[in-house]
């Protein structure tokens, strides 16, 4: 093969593509007989006219490597579910983030409207609700206004797994479509209730719906709820400008959401363009010395009389002093129990400025939006993002399959096996484009040490 072959060969770049396979009930569940699409009937989605509407088993979604392949969401010509004999569980568990009560709403209007389903329940307190509280009746009229409201009207909490109770709750009371809406550590815990009920052989399906905020479930384009949070930590920042605008060397600190990643800091960072730093937890950082975080708002402030730091809450966290008991706290769901990076670096801007500039003014505005951010209702976008998550969810069970994730792939929705999205991890990667553009709207250094 001569040079100019070689420069046009492409044969590299097609490799096997795997395609995931989806659990389903008739694979351990015996004699199931699949029924036409109640949406057949239905009045408003009626599809005889549609050509191509269902989604087959040719329909597939390619990953964002193009290594793996993952069934279409959608709704199937069958169902192995008869909508007259489906109870529903809805549960929310972890902390909070926009787009739960649309999730929630859209869950119970889907189910009404489009399969005639009745009999649908929200457990209230999270995982631990299964076993502990009475489940809460829901119909399109009771959540008819959620999507306007922030938080969970379901409530939640971390913690309160106990698998037997739970499954044996949901088998004692009849349900047999659970739809699970949390991050990553909730989505541990619905692997080990679809591996038990399918242990058990029972005849209920599982569903995960990813939330974090943070955005950091893996294999998914986003998490919902993401681009409210970056549109309020906007909000923040700008605020944070103002404060150091109006003082004499005045530093605007700002603390984001983001234990291991640093999605919201990086976009928040790139949509204000008035932050002069942005510190996440992918990248280590220093304070003192050549190159160091102080040398850099020195010349900053030199330059500008005021800058704008932007922090991760994740970042910082190995320099951070602890003693030996916070090395080992964890909240109920097991996280390692973080220091207040936004503090911390506060009281050493303050303790570095004393020090090699005695008498000068200085001001450190520190502000920490978090709870603000958690607690609003989704923005006009993730609104529409919840809705058809919610919807591929409901598609995706009625027609039989299980432990699975409905998510968006490269802007299309696919159905994901939950232990995939479990494991899966979603890190800044810091060696593409969009670190670069921050490093060009900062100006920052790389913070590494010669």
């Amino acid at each position: 093969m001569d040079a100019s072959s070689e420069l046009h060969d492409v044969t590299h770049l097609f490799q096997p593509i795997n395609l995931k396979e989806l659990p389903h009930l008739n694979h351990y569940i015996p004699n199931l007989q699949p029924q036409p699409n109640p949406l057949d009937q239905n009045p408003y989605f009626h599809t005889s006219q549609h050509k191509g509407f269902y989604i087959t088993q040719h329909d597939v979604v390619f990953s964002h490597s193009t290594r793996f392949a993952y069934r279409s969401a959608g709704p199937r010509d069958t169902v192995y579910f008869n909508p007259s004999d489906v109870k529903v569980a809805i549960v929310t568990c972890g902390g909070l983030c926009p787009g739960l009560n649309t999730v929630i709403r859209e869950l119970v209007v889907g189910l009404w409207n489009l399969y005639g389903v009745r009999h649908i329940f929200g457990i209230t307190a999270g995982y631990r609700g299964f076993y502990s509280t009475e489940p809460l009746p829901l119909n399109p009229n009771i959540v008819s206004h959620w999507h306007s409201k922030g938080g969970t009207f379901l409530q939640t909490s971390r913690g309160g797994f106990d698998l037997c109770k739970i499954v044996d709750s949901i088998q004692n009371q009849g349900f047999n479509q659970v739809y699970i809406i949390g991050g990553d550590g909730t989505m541990r815990g619905a692997v080990k209730i679809f591996n038990e009920i399918q242990q058990r052989k029972l005849n209920i399906a599982v569903v995960g719906i990813p939330k974090t905020v943070d955005n950091d479930i893996g294999i998914i384009d986003r998490s919902f709820g993401f681009q409210t949070a970056v549109e309020m930590a906007q909000q923040a920042i700008s605020a944070a400008h103002v404060e150091a605008e109006s003082a004499v060397n005045g530093i605007g600190l700002v603390k984001l959401m983001g234990r291991s990643t640093g999605h919201i800091a990086l976009h928040a960072t790139l949509s204000s363009r008035d932050v002069d730093c942005c510190l996440i937890p992918e990248l280590d950082f220093y304070l003192e010395g050549k190159g160091g975080l102080f040398e850099f708002l020195d010349q900053r402030l030199k330059e500008n009389g005021r800058a704008v730091l932007v922090v991760a809450e994740g970042a910082g966290q190995d320099i951070i002093p602890r003693t030996d008991s916070q090395k080992e706290e964890r909240d109920e769901s097991g996280n390692l129990v973080f220091l207040d990076v936004g503090v911390w670096l506060k009281s050493e801007l303050k303790k570095w400025w004393d020090r090699d500039h005695p008498g000068e003014l200085f001001t450190v505005k520190y502000i920490d939006p978090t709870y603000m951010i958690r607690a609003v209702h989704a923005n006009a976008t993730d609104n529409l993002y919840c809705t058809l998550l919610a919807h591929s969810a409901i598609h995706g069970v009625m027609a039989g399959y299980t432990g699975f994730v409905a998510g968006p792939i490269n802007g299309n929705y696919a159905y994901i096996p939950l232990e995939d999205v479990a494991c899966a991890k979603n890190p800044v990667n810091t060696k593409d484009h969009n670190w670069s553009w921050v490093r060009s709207v900062t100006n920052q250094p790389d913070f590494l040490k010669s």
